[in-house]
C-alpha cells in the first residue's frame, strides 16, 4: 500500500464533497460529480483502500424526500463514481438527538465497524465543520475541502485543509495526516 501507513479506508461526505450539492436532492438526474472526484476515488481504490460515503440526509426527517429517493440518488452516485464499500446515511433532523447525525461520530464509527477497520485506520473527507468534528470525535483522520458554502470559522478550525478532493487524497495517500490531533495545522498549497 505504499505510503499509506495504517490507513485502510477513506470515507467521504456525499453532497458538496463527492457530488455537487443540490439541497435535499431526491432526483438521481441531478447528480453531478465534483471536479476531480472520479480520479481521486480511482487513486484511493488503486491503493487498495476501502471507500465509503457518510451523509446526513435530514430531508427525510423534514418530509422533503423519502429513503427510496435517497437510495436512488446514492445508486446514481455509484453509477457515476463507481462502487463504494459502505454507505452510512442519517435520515434524522438536527433536533432528533441521534448518535449518527454529523457532527456526532456514529456513522463514521459504524462504517469502520462494517469495514472491519479501527477508526484511527480511516480518514474522512468533507466540506463543512460538522464533517471534521465527526471525524475528530471518531478518532479518524480528517480533511476539509472547502466549497463556497464552507464558513470561514470552519476553515480556521480545521487541522488539515486541502484546496480540492484530489489534493486531499494525495495528502492521505502520502501519509501526511496522522489520526490524532496534531499541533501543526496543514494548509495545502493550491
Amino acid at each position: 500500500m505504499g505510503g499509506t501507513g495504517t490507513l485502510k479506508a477513506v470515507l467521504f461526505d456525499r453532497d458538496g464533497t463527492l457530488v455537487v450539492d443540490v439541497p435535499y436532492n431526491g432526483d438521481p438526474q441531478l447528480v453531478r460529480p465534483m471536479d476531480g472526484a472520479l480520479s481521486a476515488l480511482r487513486k484511493v481504490r488503486e491503493a487498495g483502500l476501502a471507500t465509503g460515503v457518510v451523509s446526513n440526509q435530514s430531508g427525510v426527517a423534514r418530509g422533503l424526500l423519502t429513503l427510496e429517493q435517497v437510495a436512488s440518488v446514492n445508486s446514481r452516485v455509484e453509477q457515476v463514481l463507481g462502487p463504494f464499500d459502505v454507505w452510512e446515511i442519517c435520515p434524522h433532523g438536527p433536533a432528533d438527538g441521534c448518535e449518527c447525525r454529523k457532527p456526532a461520530p456514529g456513522m463514521i464509527l459504524s462504517a469502520c465497524r462494517r469495514l472491519g477497520v479501527a477508526p484511527e485506520e480511516s480518514a474522512f473527507v468533507g466540506d463543512i465543520g460538522a464533517d471534521i468534528e465527526a471525524a475528530t470525535a471518531a478518532g479518524s483522520r480528517a480533511v476539509l475541502v472547502p466549497t463556497p458554502v464552507t464558513r470561514q470559522e470552519e476553515i480556521d478550525a480545521a487541522e488539515v485543509v486541502a484546496p480540492n478532493l484530489s489534493h486531499a487524497v494525495e495528502l492521505l495517500l502520502r501519509g501526511h495526516i496522522a489520526p490524532e490531533k496534531t499541533t501543526n495545522r496543514q494548509d495545502a498549497p493550491a
